[in-house]
């Protein structure tokens, strides 16, 4: 299976998008370009990846927008594995509004197993997306914002920036 990815920097450090002819695989932020593609390349071992900036330009451009606040995080399509119960869980997280919070108790409700919380979270953890399918708007009962995948000062920035433009808006 061919996977297109691009590795950018960004206002959360770096950012790589990767994809196939179905839609978008692989979404993930950190602190270094090299640390993103191994984790690429560990995510899909028997892939054959080519990096290509250019032939992803109409998925990364929509990206940077909503990164830079002068638009909402885009709908892409999306090539992703999961569960039943992480898809679920997926679609109500992609029905969050931005700038708006649910706990994970409350994702739990919203698909009807309200005993489970802790299953919602590792959901929210092995999102293969970050930004896309928005775990970054799930926090904990008591308001902390609990764990994320790609860091919780990135959360924290993400939700304050969602906050600002929700109140532009």
């Amino acid at each position: 299976m061919p996977i297109r990815y691009a590795c950018i920097p960004c206002s959360l450090g770096w950012l790589l998008l990767a994809a196939t002819e179905r839609g978008v695989c692989s979404l993930n932020l950190g602190d270094e370009a090299t640390e993103l593609e191994a984790l690429l390349r560990c995510e899909f071992t028997t892939a054959a990846l080519e990096r290509d900036e250019v032939a992803l330009r109409d998925l990364i451009t929509p990206i940077l927008a909503y990164l830079e606040g002068r638009h909402i995080l885009p709908v892409l399509p999306l090539d992703v594995r999961a569960t039943p119960f992480q898809k679920e869980v997926w679609q109500v997280l992609q029905r969050i509004p931005c700038g708006q919070t649910r706990t994970y108790a409350q994702v739990a409700a919203a698909i009807g197993r309200t005993s489970a919380a802790r299953a919602v979270a590792r959901a929210c953890a092995t999102n293969p997306v970050a930004l896309l399918i928005p775990c970054h708007r799930v926090v904990r009962g008591d308001g902390a914002l609990g764990g994320y995948r790609w860091g919780i000062e990135r959360k924290a920035a993400l939700l304050r920036h969602e906050s600002e433009w929700f109140k532009r808006a």
